[in-house]
């Protein structure tokens, strides 16, 4: 199996296992907030949703500006073949600042933002077929938190960042019983 075929893998699973804690969850749970900081299951879905599809959009629009030439093709940064899990250790804080772009803003059922953050394993898995395994070391746009990432990179986060905020609900589940 190919690299870019287990990463988009990886993030196929991060997503059911995101999707299946939610699976039983009412609307009425999902509003609900352990204080007025904090964001509830809604805001935490439709945030993953603004934050793959922004990413995937922005690996997209990047890999064909280098394959035509309007953007340099890179191979060096900072964060040069190190896991995701590294790259935020270095650069998140504890408690990071959602860019404005990726930001719960609309509300809504935790039923629409469900099937949309479901709906994006389509477009993956699109876009997983473009990029080749060979073009995965390749730096892609920078993240607005870490700056300088590879392809590989940017489809480790989306993995790595799912499974942080099925984390977080899991811990609304617990604080609600």
């Amino acid at each position: 199996m190919s690299r870019v075929k287990n990463l988009i893998n990886d993030v196929a699973s991060a997503r059911s296992n995101y999707l299946l804690q939610l699976e039983t969850i009412t609307d009425q749970q999902a509003q609900w907030k352990p204080d007025p900081e904090s964001w509830n299951m809604v805001d935490i879905t439709e945030h993953l949703f603004w934050a793959e599809q922004g990413g995937i959009w922005g690996m997209w629009r990047t890999l064909h500006a280098i394959r035509e030439g309007k953007m340099e093709c890179n191979y060096d940064s900072s964060h040069k073949d190190m896991p995701i899990e590294k790259i935020i250790e270095l650069t998140w804080q504890p408690k990071e600042r959602v860019p404005a772009v990726a930001a719960p803003r609309m509300g809504g059922t935790i039923f629409f933002w469900r099937e949309s953050l479901k709906s994006l394993q389509n477009i993956l898995e699109a876009f997983g077929n473009d990029i080749k395994d060979d073009e995965l070391r390749i730096l892609a746009h920078p993240h607005p938190i870490s700056g300088a990432m590879d392809f590989h990179q940017r489809l480790e986060f989306l993995r790595f960042h799912i499974d942080r905020h099925r984390d977080q609900v899991l811990g609304l589940v617990a604080e609600m019983k």
